[in-house]
C-alpha cells in the first residue's frame, strides 16, 4: 500500500505543465503535498472579492476568477480573526491590507518565532518574522503566520518531539532556490515535531512555516480533493487558463 501511494506521487509529479499533488507517508502518518513550480505555475493569494466581501471558501475564490480561468489547488493560508481578516501582514497584488506583528502573543501565531510566505519578483520566500522586516523585501504576495517549522534547516526550538498536541496542519515551503513551493497537509493529526520533520526531512524545504490546524483543508481536484468547512481567511492557490496551463 505504502508502494501504491508513492507510486502514485512520482506520477502526478510527472506531469509539470501544472501544478500537482499526491500522498505520502512518512514516518507512519498520512500527508498530502502540492509541489508548485513557480516558472511554470501562477500562485496567488487571496482574500477579497470585487466588493470587498472575504471569500473564504475555495468556491468563491472559483466563482472570483475571469472567464476561462480556474482554481487549480488551493488551500487556506494563514491565521485570521473572527471576521476572518488575516492576524499578520497580508499583502494581496502589493497592496498590504495587515502590517507585520513581531510581538509575541497567545496562540500559535504568538509561538515565537513565526514567519512570513513572501512572493517577490523572481522566487518566494519564508522567514522568521524579524528577519523578514530587516530584510525589507518588497512582496507581491505575502501572509504572516506561526510558528516557523523549519527555520534555517533546524526545527522550532519548543517543539517537542513526543508531544501529544496532535492536531491536522498545513503548511508551506520553499526550496533552496525559491522556485518550488511546496504546499502539505497531514491527513492525520500529527503533532508539530513531526509536520516540521515532513517539511525538513522529505520535501527537503530548509525554511518552512505552519498555516493553521483543525480549520486545514485543501482543494486539489485532479486527485479527487476538495474540503468543506466553515469559512477562512486568507487562500493560497493556482491559477490555470482553460487549457490547463498556469494563468
Amino acid at each position: 500500500m505504502i508502494r501504491a501511494a508513492l507510486f502514485l506521487f512520482t506520477v502526478l509529479w510527472g506531469n509539470a505543465a501544472f501544478a500537482s499533488c499526491g500522498p505520502v507517508i512518512f514516518d507512519d502518518a498520512r500527508f498530502t503535498a502540492c509541489r508548485v513550480d513557480l516558472t511554470t505555475d501562477d500562485l496567488r493569494l487571496f482574500l477579497r472579492d470585487g466588493q470587498g466581501d472575504i471569500l473564504g471558501s475555495f468556491s468563491r475564490v472559483q466563482s472570483s476568477l475571469p472567464e476561462g480561468q480556474s482554481l487549480g489547488i488551493a488551500m487556506n493560508a494563514g491565521m485570521f480573526h473572527p471576521d476572518r481578516r488575516p492576524v499578520g501582514l497580508y499583502v494581496e497584488h502589493g497592496a498590504q491590507e495587515m502590517r507585520l506583528i513581531t510581538s509575541d502573543g497567545p496562540g500559535n501565531f504568538g509561538l515565537l518565532p513565526n514567519g512570513v510566505f513572501c512572493m517577490a519578483e523572481d522566487r518566494a520566500h519564508v522567514m522568521e518574522s524579524l528577519a523578514f522586516e530587516a530584510a525589507g523585501l518588497n512582496c507581491r504576495f505575502a501572509s504572516q503566520s506561526g510558528p516557523m517549522l523549519v527555520i534555517d534547516g533546524a526545527i522550532h526550538p519548543r517543539f517537542i518531539a513526543t508531544s501529544d498536541s496532535l492536531n491536522i496542519r498545513n503548511g508551506v515551503g520553499v526550496s533552496p532556490d525559491g522556485k518550488t513551493v511546496w504546499l502539505a497537509i497531514s491527513d492525520e493529526p500529527v503533532n508539530f515535531h513531526h509536520f516540521a520533520r515532513f517539511f525538513r526531512d522529505h520535501l527537503e524545504t530548509p525554511n518552512a512555516l505552519f498555516f493553521d490546524g483543525r480549520v486545514s483543508r485543501l482543494y486539489a481536484p485532479d486527485i479527487g480533493r476538495a474540503d468543506l468547512g466553515f469559512p477562512v481567511g486568507p487562500i493560497i492557490g493556482t491559477v490555470v487558463d482553460a487549457g490547463g496551463a498556469g494563468g
